[in-house]
């Protein structure tokens, strides 16, 4: 699977294994999965490039970095709003766009409800966020969506991915990099990721 990395940070295993604790309640599941958003935020962005400026220390002149692109995230509703507070601590910076779907629980398709972009996706380096990849169908047409309105550097983070969706996400955008904290044995009949985590918008908002 050579679109997909695995942040393997012994901090972010240890946190995704309280995630994965079906005692864990709410508040911990929220404080817990953004922390481990901003924890990979910097496996995602160690190779974006620098550019160079001058900058006043209280002693002298020196130079100074900042990144060199804007940088978007995008949220998959609901879900993926449990991310975008680690993401921001480490991006303060980055603008957020939202894409709403959610799954036909008889055909697991995506279907569209919403979505908002920040203008100039083209020049932007853009990061979908969301905690889990089961078919791939949803971040699949997330990321059409994105490339509609431009955006042609995307990147996916997830917590826990299935190997249908990241090999669905191979097959049509082949262009875009995944990055999880962990590759799940497989999906099972309702697509639900096994092992997993549960619903994370339901543990993330207590709507189980």
């Amino acid at each position: 699977m050579k679109n997909l990395t695995i942040v393997k940070h012994p901090i972010i295993q240890r946190d995704v294994t309280f995630l994965r604790d079906s005692r864990t309640p709410n508040d911990q599941f929220r404080h817990i999965l953004a922390r481990i958003a901003g924890m990979m935020a910097f496996q995602v962005t160690k190779d974006f490039e620098l550019r160079e400026f001058d900058v006043q220390t209280p002693l002298e002149k020196t130079k100074g970095y900042a990144l060199k692109d804007s940088i978007v995230v995008v949220p998959v509703l609901r879900a993926g709003l449990g991310m975008v507070e680690g993401f921001l601590n480490v991006l303060p910076d980055a603008r957020v766009g939202h894409v709403g779907l959610y799954r036909n629980e008889e055909t697991l398709q995506p279907v569209d409800y919403y979505s908002k972009f920040p203008s100039q996706l083209s020049k932007a380096l853009v990061i979908l966020i969301d905690p889990m990849l089961a078919t791939g169908g949803s971040a699949t047409a997330a990321i059409t969506f994105l490339k509609k309105k431009g955006a042609k550097n995307i990147r996916i983070v997830c917590l826990v991915a299935a190997p249908a969706g990241v090999k669905m996400i191979a097959k049509h955008h082949p262009d875009v990099q995944i990055f999880c904290a962990s590759l799940d044995r497989e999906l099972n009949n309702k697509g639900y990721i096994l092992p997993g985590l549960g619903d994370a918008g339901d543990r993330i908002f207590g709507t189980e």
